[in-house]
C-alpha cells in the first residue's frame, strides 16, 4: 500500500545529473502551500486532526470520497495503525494523503522536474502547520523495484493478524490492474461488492487459510469508529482506480528520469551528437511501450460480473475529467468484466503525462495513435467500436491530441 515512508544510497539514478531529486528544491503544491502559510497568505483551517487533513486535502483538491483504510502495519506510522483505528488514504491524478488518527498526515504530491515528491506534515506552532520534505524515511520504501526504481507509489496486499501486523511468510504481492481480485486487498477494509471473492475485510492466523472470501459491506460503522475519518467507507471502486494509477503514475515518473538520465550522459559523450538518435531516443521508445501497454490496460484483470462501490466517489472522480460533446469521458466507469467502460487511462490528462519530456511524449503519442488506428496488432483486445470511442474522447478533450 502507499506510504510517505528519500534517497537511500547517493548513487541512486534520481540523486545523479541532471535530476539531483535530493538537492533540488521543489516547486509543487506543498512547496507552495508551506510558502503560503509562512508569508500569512493563508491561514490552517481547523484545530484538530481531522479538520487539518480536511484542509489538506481541499487545499491539494483531492476528495474525500476517495478514501480507503487500511489496517495493517505497512506504514511509517506503525506503532497508531490496528484493525480499530487504519490509515487512510486519499488520492487525486497529481496527488495522495494519508493519515492515521492521533499521527502525522503524509503527502506525495507531483513536481514538474522532481516527479512525486514526499512530505510529512505535523501540528505546528499557533495552530498552524509544520510542513516538512522527507528524504529519509519515504524512499527506503517507494525508491525501489516496487516502483521501477524511481521514487513512487506501491500497492501492496498483504496478510495482517489480528493487531494488524503482516504475516510475511504468508505471503505479500504487489497490486495493479493485472491483480486477480483473489489476490487482492489483504489488510484493507473494502466497502462495496464484488461477485468475486478477495482477501479484504479480516484478520489471519499464521499458518491458517489464506482463502478468499466474498464481502457486502456498506459501511464500517460496526468495525471502527468512523467518526475520526471523512467518511465511514473503503470505497471498492476508489480500491481498483488507485491500484491503476500507481502503476501509471511509476512508469511515467520512470520515463522520464531515465530519459533525462540517458540524453545528459549522450550529450556529455559526444556534444556534437543527438542522444536522441542514440540510446536516450532508444530509451524513449521502449518506456513509451510500457506507457502505451498500461494506458490500454493490457491484462487487466477480469473483475467479475458485477462491482458495486458508493455513488460518491464515483460522481466526484468523472467530474474531474473533460466530457466530449455528446457525454462520453474516459472515467466513464463500466464495473463489470472491466472497470472502464473506454479503455484508455484518465493519466493522460495528469500531470505526470504532462510534464514527460517533449522526446517521451511523442513516443507515446505515436504509439497510441497507431494502436487506435488499428496498425498494432499487440494491442488486440482494444476492438475497433472500442478504438474509435476512444479516438473520439481524445481528439475533442486531450490537447496535443
Amino acid at each position: 500500500m502507499f506510504t510517505a515512508c528519500g534517497a537511500s544510497a547517493a548513487e541512486d539514478l534520481w540523486d545523479l545529473a541532471p535530476i539531483r531529486y535530493s538537492d533540488t528544491v521543489p516547486k509543487d503544491a506543498m512547496s507552495s502551500l508551506a510558502a503560503d502559510l509562512a508569508s500569512g497568505k493563508k491561514k490552517v483551517e481547523g484545530e484538530t486532526g481531522l479538520e487539518r487533513l480536511r484542509f489538506v486535502l481541499k487545499t491539494l483538491d483531492v476528495s474525500e470520497d476517495s478514501q480507503v483504510l487500511v489496517f495493517s502495519k505497512t506504514s511509517h506510522q506503525n506503532s497508531l495503525i490496528r484493525p480499530d483505528n487504519p490509515r487512510a488514504l486519499y488520492f487525486s491524478p497529481n496527488a495522495y494523503v494519508g493519515y492515521v488518527p492521533g499521527g502525522k498526515i503524509e503527502v506525495i504530491t507531483q513536481d514538474s522536474v522532481l516527479g512525486p515528491v514526499f512530505y510529512l506534515i505535523g501540528a505546528g506552532s499557533e495552530g498552524g502547520l509544520k510542513i516538512e520534505r522527507d528524504l529519509s524515511t519515504c524512499i527506503s520504501c517507494h525508491g525501489t523495484t516496487a516502483t521501477e526504481n524511481v521514487p513512487g507509489l506501491q500497492v501492496r496486499s498483504v496478510f495482517p493478524d489480528e493487531d494488524g501486523d503482516p504475516l510475511l511468510g504468508m505471503g505479500t504481492s504487489q497490486v495493479n490492474h493485472e491483480t486477480p481480485l483473489a489476490a487482492r486487498w489483504g489488510g484493507y477494509y473494502v466497502t462495496g461488492r464484488s461477485s468475486l471473492p478477495h482477501l479484504g475485510n479480516r484478520t489471519y492466523q499464521d499458518g491458517g487459510s489464506p482463502k478468499p472470501l466474498p464481502s457486502d459491506l456498506a459501511n464500517l460503522s460496526a468495525r471502527l469508529e468512523v467518526s475520526k475519518y471523512p467518511r465511514p467507507t473503503s470505497d471498492i471502486v476508489a480500491l481498483m482506480v488507485l491500484e491503476h494509477q500507481c502503476r501509471m503514475h511509476n512508469l511515467l515518473t520512470t520515463a522520464s528520469m531515465n530519459y533525462r538520465r540517458a540524453y545528459y550522459l549522450g550529450h556529455a559523450m559526444d556534444a556534437a551528437a543527438d542522444p536522441d538518435g542514440g540510446s536516450a531516443g532508444r530509451v524513449a521508445d521502449g518506456a513509451a511501450d510500457q506507457i502505451v501497454d498500461c494506458l490500454f490496460f493490457k491484462d487487466e484483470a477480469d473483475p467479475g460480473e458485477n462491482i458495486e462501490g458508493g455513488e460518491a466517489f464515483q460522481k466526484s472522480f468523472t467530474a474531474r475529467f473533460s466530457k466530449t460533446s455528446d457525454g462520453r469521458s474516459l472515467a466513464d466507469f463500466q464495473l463489470f468484466h472491466r472497470l472502464f467502460k473506454h479503455r484508455c487511462s484518465f493519466m493522460v490528462y495528469s500531470a505526470a503525462f504532462r510534464d514527460l519530456p517533449p522526446r517521451v511524449k511523442w513516443s507515446v503519442l505515436e504509439k497510441m495513435h497507431r494502436a487506435l488506428e488499428g496498425e498494432n496488432s499487440k494491442i488486440d483486445w482494444l476492438k475497433a467500436p472500442e478504438r474509435d470511442k476512444i479516438t473520439a474522447i481524445l481528439s475533442e478533450t486531450l490537447p496535443g491530441w
